[in-house]
């Protein structure tokens, strides 16, 4: 969490409210004439060749390289160059700078309607790609009801750059630099409680020996860090001073703010951006922060940087454009705050979240903490269930083998199926080959019986009492096993069975 907080922290940000505020400072020439005396200030008589211009800032946007883009090609026509610098920066944020879109070139709106089309379908490819990782990739996706949330374009129109999206680029991008150091102030503040929190759980891990020499160690690193060189208020005059003084190379006593404007505005269109203003801060914040020093922490300094141009924004920007122009200059080095500042308060002396905010942090710590060991404990019922469902799939597939290996023994035995009898329109299975044998191994197994010799006199007597019970028998329509007539008369029973 640390170094991403740190690396955000350390992204060149957009000092305009909008994209054209970034437009102000790439299309602007000519530098401001720089008022001096020369006497004292030795310029160069010939000018070096000018060095390339620098990449353009990241404003740290989701959408920054489509921002851009759009950008460099209106910058490209000519006609929307000149309307830029003939409008009022408060009518561009009110977009009528928009509608100046209709007469820029045909190539220019070709390039734009062509950088739309990526940008939809890169939205699109997010979309589909978040509902994959939230396991909804089966799921059909609505493209025009997501594609709602992205307010910077007109999604009802996914295929021309129109006024509207311009208007809706310029808006969106005004609101979101505007948020985006509030976004940056919270998550500081969660760095900072994370990190003490961090802390006093190493310090529960430790003996009370180790523990006491942990919480010295701390002390003194904070007695360290906080024994520095008085800060100057930023913006200043005494602030500015040493700037002139040990980073300009000039004489103190000849101070100019005039001259001081124009020297440090390097991109020489006017005004005092964010970039150009926190460069003024580096001198006050070498005095607290080293990166060789264990006790510094560079993400910390990054804050204090934040927290300075904010503070001279608020006291010099009167018309909240996020620039600083050279009449707001002006007006500001005349003011009590610059000539009688008061004592400027760094981080070590202001903490950045409160005790009751510290409590909520760690009181959520603790419900996530709760929330992944319940997901873990279901996890792991869940793992236990397929491994019962995957022992009775085993089961089942062993079973089904055993009865396939028993099918082709069978069948490796050449035993054909029975022939079907019909006895009235029914179908009656004669005894199989298989229940034969069965049939005679059955008898095999059975003990052997002596024969006794039978009474003739019984004998027919039970040969008559079999004769009358079949007779019953086909009275009722019943049919009749063969195995029980006497011989001689099964060839008359088998002729009984062929009757329709």
């Amino acid at each position: 969490m640390r170094s991403r907080i740190h690396n955000k922290m350390c992204l060149s940000r957009a000092l305009l409210t909008g994209w054209v505020l970034l437009l102000v400072q790439v299309l602007c020439l000519e530098a401001v004439p720089i008022s001096m005396d020369k006497t004292k200030v030795h310029l160069p008589e010939k000018r070096e060749p000018e060095e390339p211009p620098a990449a353009s800032v990241d404003t740290g946007l989701h959408y920054d390289r489509y921002l851009r883009e759009v950008i460099d090609f209106l910058e490209k026509d000519q006609h929307f160059r000149e309307k830029l610098h003939n409008t009022d920066m408060e009518d561009i944020k009110q977009g009528k700078l928009a509608k100046e879109l209709d007469f820029v070139s045909h190539h220019v709106r070709t390039k734009l309607d062509e950088l739309k089309r990526q940008e939809v379908n890169r939205l699109r490819t997010l979309i589909k790609a978040k509902q994959d990782l939230e396991g909804g990739n089966d799921i059909a996706v609505d493209h025009q009801a997501l594609l709602k949330q992205f307010e910077y374009l007109n999604h009802n129109n996914p295929h021309t750059f129109e006024v509207d999206d311009l208007d809706r680029l310029i808006k969106s991008a005004t609101n979101d630099l505007e948020n985006f150091d509030k976004d940056r102030h919270e998550e500081f503040k969660q760095y900072e409680m994370t990190k003490d929190h961090d802390r006093r759980e190493h310090l529960k891990t430790l003996d009370d020996d180790e523990r006491k020499k942990e919480e010295d160690h701390y002390d003194e690193l904070r007695k360290k860090h906080a024994d520095h060189p008085k800060v100057n208020h930023p913006g200043s005059q005494n602030q500015l001073k040493e700037v002139w003084e040990e980073a300009d190379g000039l004489d103190p006593e000849d101070f100019d703010p005039k001259t001081f404007f124009n020297l440090h505005d390097s991109n020489g269109d006017g005004y005092f951006d964010e970039q150009e203003l926190e460069a003024l801060f580096t001198k006050e914040l070498e005095k607290i922060y080293d990166p060789t020093n264990e006790e510094d922490d560079m993400v910390e300094m990054e804050e204090e940087r934040l927290r300075m141009r904010e503070h001279v924004m608020n006291e010099v920007d009167s018309n909240n454009d996020r620039l600083v122009s050279l009449d707001e200059f002006l007006v500001a080095t005349k003011k009590k705050e610059f000539l009688e500042p008061d004592s400027w308060e760094t981080l070590e002396q202001n903490q950045a979240y409160t005790d009751e905010e510290m409590r909520e942090f760690e009181d959520h710590l603790v419900q996530q903490e709760q929330d992944l060991s319940e997901k873990s404990f279901d996890l792991q019922k869940q793992r236990d269930d397929l491994e019962k469902q995957q022992e009775q799939l085993n089961a089942q597939k062993i079973e089904l083998q055993q009865a396939v290996e028993h099918m082709e023994r069978l069948k490796s035995q050449k035993i054909e199926p029975p022939p079907e009898v019909h006895v009235e329109g029914n179908a009656i299975p004669e005894v199989h080959a298989v229940d034969n044998q069965l049939h005679h191994e059955q008898e095999a197994q059975q003990p052997e019986h002596h024969f006794e010799p039978q009474d003739p006199q019984n004998t027919l007597q039970e040969h008559h009492e079999q004769q009358q019970h079949h007779q019953n028998l086909a009275q009722q329509g019943l049919p009749q096993a063969r195995h029980d007539l006497p011989p001689g008369h099964q060839e008359a029973a088998q002729g009984l069975h062929n009757v329709p």
